[in-house]
């Protein structure tokens, strides 16, 4: 059973992103996946800088990244903030990059050879899939291996139904896919 955190790159009450996640974690768990839901709510990160780090590694940094090292797999759902990802998931994605103890630069513990993967949901008719390009971009620099599929829901304002659910099928069936995909990735990648 692969382990697997779904990380949200939105704290907004009401959000899509986070509407999305639940839909995720369900599929995530259908495919025996052990997920652990990450609310980046609950973590004080201040803005990355050296000099923060140099002086002391923020507690919150060191018990995310801790998290993300846990896993065998990171399913990361963000929205889209000018045409890039949040800077609250950017935020989180450079402490948990950051050597801790006496790893190397490089160690990238919370990334190196997971599986991982990506969704949007937007309220603009792209879904976030400029943020999304980025996002794959930096998963991939910080050495991840992110998947091919992802899932973006345009119109995410008319999306879902007030059951939390996508009205719309091929969305949905999307989102089933990608955690399906993720959690056999993660799961072998893993043996």
């Amino acid at each position: 059973m692969p382990k697997i955190a779904v990380v949200v790159g939105s704290t907004r009450e009401g959000s899509f992103n986070r509407a999305l996640s639940r839909l995720a974690i369900r599929a995530l768990e259908a495919q025996g996946a052990e997920v652990t839901d990450v609310d980046l709510a609950g973590y004080d990160l201040p803005l990355y800088s050296a000099a923060i780090e140099a002086g002391a590694f923020p507690a919150d940094a060191e018990r995310l990244k801790r998290v993300f090292a846990a896993q065998d797999g990171l399913l990361f759902v963000s929205p889209e903030y000018n045409g890039s990802v949040s800077p609250l998931l950017k935020n989180a994605i450079d402490w948990a990059s950051r050597p801790t103890g006496d790893e190397g630069l490089v160690a990238l513990v919370a990334y190196r050879g997971k599986a991982a993967a990506i969704m949007s949901a937007s309220v603009s008719p792209f879904g976030g899939l400029r943020g999304l390009i980025h996002l794959r971009q930096i998963l991939s620099t910080v050495q991840a291996l992110v998947i091919p599929e992802q899932v973006l829901i345009p119109n995410a304002h008319a999306a879902f139904d007030e059951s939390g659910a996508l009205k719309d099928a091929l969305p949905a069936s999307l989102v089933d896919m990608t955690a399906m995909r993720l959690a056999k990735v993660a799961a072998a990648l893993a043996a």
